[in-house]
């Protein structure tokens, strides 16, 4: 599970440019996560995934991530491939500032790297040199760099299937759907009803050219919707709601970052607490949902369907 408290090879306050070997093999999965401060002279700074540390010829960076602050502020991506640079990827949305704190995840995906800063999605990068070859980070310019982490998954490697079968790790918290593919609408009966302590992980990847999706906590008895999580991404608005007695309630919508972008790849945790649901995306909380449907051990079955690829759904 994506988690950005149980990093591992952490490197404190290294010497800026700092050139160091990468702990581990870079697969689906992997997390990189580096924490800093932007000093107020900064005009770029840059993080690569090298290919080795040669200077002379210089090695291949497979993903170089340059924030810019001289003319207009962004972020510049590119691949350095035999000495040559290819075409730039610019993200003028970006959340750096000077004199500010900042907090770099780069996830590792099997065809993309996702990059997320102070628990935002910022963007992707789609690979250009495959990340086996890549075996060391380098962090070049102005900047203050506190620590710098990494998280090598255990766990990932099989959601990133094309036809994705459930690995059954225990039959105890795997769902397992009528059919070895997940198709959307997707629906399940949990393992054992919901209640205070019990969590539902689904794990999944943004359409391209998504408007939303849904996931429905339901009661199968009286087909009741306890929880309706739906992210619209076509007006950026994460709407809850339930569905009792055979009518909508009052949505809500107040959030602090919407938590979602086409392409991405996401891993939402709803935790059911005594008095209320709350959400996770990617490791960062996102709200916390009421509970309006009281009879939390008739909510038996989960609902999905909408706008994205699903790659894996647990309960325990």
């Amino acid at each position: 599970m994506l988690s950005l408290k149980n990093l591992q090879n952490i490197i404190y306050n290294p010497v800026i440019p700092y050139v160091g070997t990468i702990p581990g093999q870079l697969e689906p999965g992997t997390l990189i996560v580096i924490r800093g401060h932007v000093p107020c002279d900064s005009d770029r700074f840059q993080v690569d995934l090298q290919c080795g540390s040669s200077v002379k010829p210089r090695a291949d960076v497979a993903f170089h991530f340059n924030p810019r602050f001289k003319w207009s502020d962004c972020i510049v991506c590119n691949t350095l491939k035999n000495e040559k640079w290819g075409w730039e990827e610019i993200t003028y949305d970006t959340p750096f500032k000077k004199e500010k704190s900042f907090e770099i995840v780069i996830m590792v995906l099997k065809d993309k790297f996702q990059v997320a800063v102070n628990g935002k999605h910022i963007l992707l990068y789609a690979h250009r040199i495959t990340p086996g070859k890549i075996d060391t980070l380098g962090i070049y310019g102005k900047v203050n760099v506190h620590s710098i982490g990494y998280s090598f998954s255990s766990d990932f490697r099989s959601t990133q299937a094309s036809t994705l079968e459930l690995t059954e790790i225990s039959k105890e918290n795997v769902l397992k759907p009528d059919t070895p593919h997940f198709t959307l609408p997707f629906t399940a009966r949990l393992n054992s009803s919901m209640g205070p302590g019990r969590t539902v992980v689904i794990k999944g990847e943004v359409n391209k050219t998504a408007k939303g999706f849904n996931v429905d906590l339901v009661s199968g008895k009286s087909k009741d919707i306890a929880l309706h999580l739906n992210p619209r991404l076509n007006i950026k608005a994460f709407v809850r709601n339930s569905f009792l007695h055979e009518s909508w309630g009052e949505e809500e919508r107040n959030i602090t970052c919407f938590p979602f972008s086409p392409g991405m790849y996401f891993e939402m945790i709803i935790y059911c607490d005594v008095r209320e649901f709350k959400v996770a995306v990617n490791g960062v909380h996102s709200l916390e949902y009421k509970h309006r449907f009281k009879e939390l051990s008739n909510i038996d079955t989960l609902e999905i369907d909408g706008d994205i690829h699903l790659l894996e759904v647990r309960s325990w």
